[in-house]
């Protein structure tokens, strides 16, 4: 989600592009009925849900401090997750909770750690833990009471660096401060340094004054070449000594890039900004101009402008009219500054050290970045779409042949998936990778409509790792958790899905799915307002049982989804059967030769030692020979290279 001005006032109702690719939109119903997440009955913890070949398994409400008194109360939002044996860290914008999964039908509180500061971005490395911190509330001491000076050294905007050895008991090392705070970080693995881990910073928040973090400025680059804008931060971390974490590098990836075109914006949230900033004038509030539009500014961001003013003529007690007089003439300029020129900051950059490239979301594009010297990454190719608003987050398929791209159009917090809002916009689209060149194959956008009080937009996913398929678990806010294939960029098509119905069925109330990530074996979702969702993919049409049970082959001891690891599957007999289900599936190999193979693993896989290593060996010559004329000669091809892997595993 996307914060740059205070937690309550969502930007991001603008779009960038240099080019529109021609509408190409999955969409995939359940059936030709009515699809069943349309119509659903609103409510906050009550809420209609419905399902499609997903199981929800369990959902576990916030812990005590950090469940809010009423809806869409913005101190309590829970963000993103990362993953540590056992345990989920599940971020929040007043800090972060520990939740026990070994029982993923009854998850338990293992420990509740309050420090506010938004948006509490979370990642693990061995016993290390890191948090994001960026909204001007966050403290050196993590206290509740924020900061009332607009220039402090109480305040935090970096990141946090925890000793997590007891996780129960996590103990503060180190705050690494950052000119703009960090909205997001992703941690960076090197394989040719193992005394540090590195970590990429993006944070979107106004620059910070000089006098708070030295060399701070918020100057366009013309003017300063020092400016914190249009870079991104490397922080290296020295596992034998992280107090001493600190800032290698500023690489200016956005060097020499133009400001992309634009799309416009729907008609109906035209009305309603101009409605609004009228109603707000009328009412005394404060409004300015941002992004072409006039809007209304939220009090936790007015306010400590107001307290400067009476600071700086030394006044005490309450804002006096002429106070407020005196920030109404300034506020456009002070907005102007605070926001500063369109993409200046990378929202979310996901790394595949494996293949050396990362895949940078940044505002107004989609990069791909050379990581190969992990401590100064280098653009080497951008994209741009008119189609899309705000490129927030990517992901590779496993062999690296493709990326995606998620389009947070509205900022997170505004309904874009009403059935008037264009299929393109506030989709992912996905691109093809060829010798470091990305090139666009479609969009992919939730199919089910949702209502004008449901937030709902493309946002955080993953791999669920399918062997020879890219299957992908993604949040949409409160348009649910969807999963879909796109094995085939050019055709997308969702296998699955769980939603809920809106938190309130008259007003939009912030909630729904941040983020959903498989995690050995289930899909966690990190649901906004109403706590932790696990789910479990259940065999379909679009996916077999022995798929499912090939991907829960996989298994991580930690993960960071935006570290993105590769899948290695081991020598299976369910693998091989889950390639047999895909050739079948598609009539990539005869339905003859199919049976004749499932036959054949299911007499060899009965067989003792060197009978076993007999039986694959021929099965996987058969497969071999069937390749050459099949329509499906790869995947066959793959199939008898596990066979002959199961061959081998006897010797």
């Amino acid at each position: 989600m996307r914060q740059r001005l205070s937690v309550s006032l969502a930007i991001g109702l603008f779009s960038l592009g240099a080019c529109a690719h021609s509408s190409n939109v999955a969409s995939s119903a359940p059936s030709p009925n009515r699809d069943p997440r349309v119509g659903l009955r609103a409510g906050w913890m009550d809420a209609a849900q419905a399902a499609w070949n997903l199981r929800l398994v369990s959902t576990t409400p916030p812990s005590h401090d950090f469940l809010p008194a009423t809806p869409g109360d913005f101190r309590f939002i829970n963000s993103d997750l990362s993953f540590d044996g056992k345990y989920v860290i599940q971020g929040n914008f007043s800090g972060y909770q520990v939740w026990d999964i070994s029982d993923p039908s009854h998850p338990t509180l293992h420990t509740a750690y309050v420090c506010p500061g938004s948006q509490s971005d979370v990642s693990v490395y061995r016993t290390l833990l890191f948090v994001s911190d960026e909204a001007p509330n966050g403290r050196m001491d993590c206290g509740t009471q924020g900061v009332a000076d607009t220039v402090s050294h109480d305040r935090a905007r970096g990141i946090r660096i925890f000793e997590i050895t007891d996780i129960a008991h996590p103990k503060p090392i180190t705050i690494v401060q950052t000119c703009r705070g960090s909205h997001t970080h992703t941690v960076v693995t090197d394989p040719h340094d193992s005394a540090n881990v590195y970590i990429y910073v993006s944070g979107s928040a106004p620059v910070r004054s000089p006098n708070e973090l030295a060399g701070c400025s918020g100057a366009l680059l013309d003017l300063d070449s020092a400016s914190a804008l249009f870079r991104i931060e490397v922080i290296q971390v020295p596992l034998a000594a992280p107090e001493k974490a600190h800032i290698v590098s500023s690489p200016r990836i956005f060097s020499n890039l133009i400001a992309p075109a634009r799309h416009g914006e729907a008609p109906e949230d035209v009305a309603q900004a101009a409605k609004a900033a009228a109603d707000a004038r009328a009412n005394g509030a404060f409004t300015a101009k941002i992004f072409g539009f006039e809007r209304p500014l939220p009090p936790g961001l007015v306010n400590p402008l107001l307290d400067s003013v009476v600071k700086a003529r030394h006044g005490t007690g309450s804002p006096t009219a002429a106070d407020s007089l005196a920030l109404r003439g300034a506020i456009q300029g002070i907005m102007d500054k605070r926001i500063g020129p369109l993409g200046t900051q990378c929202h979310d950059i996901t790394v595949y050290p494996q293949i050396g490239l990362a895949g940078g979301a940044c505002e107004g594009y989609g990069m791909l970045l050379d990581i190969r010297d992990v401590a100064h990454p280098k653009r080497i190719a951008a994209v741009s779409d008119s189609n899309f608003s705000y490129w927030h987050s990517a992901t590779f398929n496993n062999d690296g042949t493709k990326i995606l791209f998620t389009d947070e159009w509205g900022g997170g917090l505004a309904p874009r998936c009403r059935v008037t809002d264009k299929p393109e916009w506030g989709a992912d689209a996905l691109f093809t990778l060829v010798d470091d060149k990305m090139a666009f194959q479609s969009y992919y956008k939730l199919p089910a409509p949702q209502t004008a009080t449901e937030n709902c937009v493309a946002h955080n996913g993953s791999l669920i790792p399918v062997p020879g398929r890219d299957i992908m678990a993604q949040g949409w806010y409160q348009g649910g958790v969807s999963v879909f294939d796109w094995t085939d960029p050019a055709h997308p098509k969702e296998i699955a899905f769980f939603d809920r119905g809106p938190m309130d069925s008259t007003k939009l109330e912030g909630a729904g799915s941040w983020s959903a990530y498989w995690y050995n074996g289930y899909i966690v979702s990190s649901e906004i307002a109403r706590g932790l969702d696990i789910l479990e993919l259940q065999p379909s049409a679009f996916l077999s049982q022995n798929e499912i049970d090939a991907a829960k082959l996989v298994h991580f001891d930690f993960l960071n989804v935006q570290d993105q690891p590769k899948f290695v599957w081991p020598a299976s007999f369910v693998v091989a059967r889950a390639y047999l289900d895909q050739l079948a599936r598609s009539n990539g190999l005869a339905p003859a030769r199919v049976a004749a193979a499932r036959d054949a693993l299911a007499r060899a896989e009965k067989l003792p030692g060197p009978g076993r290593r007999d039986a694959l060996t021929l099965l996987a010559t058969q497969l071999n020979g069937d390749a050459s004329s099949a329509a499906d000669g790869a995947k066959i091809r793959t199939l008898a290279a596990t066979v002959t892997g199961l061959a081998n595993a006897e010797h």
